[in-house]
């Protein structure tokens, strides 16, 4: 895996802005735009994902880095719980939850992939930069 010069270059970062885009979309129309409560929940919950990894990336070493990922990891897991109020009041489709609880499990899985790549290389002594 190639170090990072920037967090834009991460991939889960990448695919974290992808997610908050199209849940900005889903939550701007219809009944769902209506419920203010769970559609600035789910909005805050995906800008979160992004904005941990790069407040992790622009920490001082792996530990702070792996850290903040961790946050990120939960906040993309409280997206997909939102996801089933919003399947389960009707407020989207079922194509389109499913596309974004895949396109939650993803971004998980690539967080997961990276902490464990990070813990590896503190182990060896490395610092990520």
């Amino acid at each position: 895996m190639a170090t990072f010069k920037r967090f834009e270059e991460i991939e889960s970062w990448q695919l974290a802005r992808e997610l908050t885009n199209r849940i900005y979309q889903v939550t701007g129309d219809g009944p769902f735009a209506a419920d203010f409560g769970l559609k600035d929940q789910i909005r805050r919950a995906s800008v979160s994902v992004m904005a941990n990894i790069a407040e992790g990336f622009e920490r001082n070493g792996n530990r702070e880095f792996i850290h903040f990922l961790s946050i990120a990891k939960g906040s993309v897991g409280e997206v997909r719980a939102l996801l089933y109020v919003a399947i389960d009041q009707n407020y989207i489709e079922q194509t389109q939850f499913q596309e974004l609880v895949d396109q939650c499990q993803t971004i998980s899985r690539k967080l997961s992939g990276l902490m464990k790549y990070l813990r590896q290389t503190e182990r060896k002594g490395a610092k990520f930069d």
